[in-house]
């Protein structure tokens, strides 16, 4: 069985933990981001050209004509 720790020794630890956190800088932060927003275009223009070949390819295959 698990020994209970003491709330106030809990959050002690806890507090000595979150001082061991490294947050990113402002620029760091923005590279990120500008990083995923281009991945975010370049996926979606992948897939609205994915999506616009099989729909062409079915159409053909089908003969349907829209």
């Amino acid at each position: 069985m698990a020994s209970k720790t003491n709330p106030v020794a809990f959050f002690k630890q806890v507090r000595s933990e979150g001082l061991k956190i490294t947050w990113p800088s402002r620029r760091e932060t923005a590279i990120s981001t500008a990083m995923v927003l281009v991945m975010v275009v370049f996926a979606a223009l992948f897939f609205f050209a994915a999506d616009q070949f099989m729909g062409w390819a079915l159409r053909l295959i089908l003969n349907v004509s829209v």
